[in-house]
């Protein structure tokens, strides 16, 4: 998160929170992918607190680097490709699954471009007023592709999903990635990743639709195949 180490390691409690809740309500292999994606924003953001005790206290300074890289992997790479991913997995409706299909070659594909730049080319973490600010040297010429593709995995999936109120996910993922664009331009890979953290809180409340009990969950095995870790 943007604002602070308290804040940081304050929303990775309350995350991991939200995310064991949300594994111990699913009924099906497929929905433990889904589910544990507030434990994954939690270990991002407890990432991110140790990160703003090293830029503020040199004794935590061998830290730094690898909570950069740490905080950067999980926003560059892990999310294009794990979101559509999770979505897809509780999909049952084959004409949505071909959509879900070709956003995951999409997350995948910037996931593979995003991690080559990070371990290329230099990347710096610093506190500019009251946010951390990344000063990543990527090749210009691809940001804006790089830009729409990274936002059409992470954005556009709850929209093509059959499952009632997921499209809630994409309303509130893309009203944060808005608000975040225009009041904190500087700071989009931080703060975006904050408030997207704090939306996570959306995956329980699917969860707990998937598996109300008028659900039909009477298939034995799990559509696809999908066995928990």
């Amino acid at each position: 998160m943007c604002f602070s180490a308290s804040a940081s390691f304050g929303a990775g409690i309350v995350l991991s929170a939200i995310g064991i809740a949300s594994l111990k309500k699913t009924k099906q292999p497929s929905q433990s992918f889904f589910a544990s994606i507030p434990l994954l924003f939690a270990v991002q953001q407890i990432t991110e607190g140790f990160l703003w005790l090293a830029l503020k206290n040199p004794g935590y300074g061998f830290l730094q680097q690898p909570a950069t890289y740490i905080f950067l992997a999980f926003a560059q790479i892990i999310w294009p490709t794990i979101v559509p991913l999770a979505i897809f997995l509780l999909e049952k409706k084959p004409n949505r699954l071909k959509t879900l299909r070709m956003l995951i070659g999409i997350g995948a594909i910037i996931s593979v471009y995003l991690s080559f730049c990070l371990l290329s080319y230099p990347v710096e973490a610093s506190i500019l007023g009251y946010h951390i600010s990344y000063s990543q040297n990527y090749p210009a010429r691809f940001s804006t592709i790089g830009g729409l593709l990274y936002v059409m995995a992470t954005i556009l999936p709850p929209f093509f999903s059959s499952i009632k109120r997921m499209w809630y996910l994409g309303i509130a993922i893309l009203v944060s990635y808005i608000m975040t664009k225009i009041f904190y331009t500087d700071y989009i890979v931080s703060v975006w990743c904050f408030f997207a953290s704090v939306i996570s809180i959306a995956v329980y409340a699917v969860i707990l639709e998937l598996n109300k009990p008028n659900k039909d969950f009477s298939s034995s095995q799990d559509q696809f195949g999908f066995t928990p870790f």
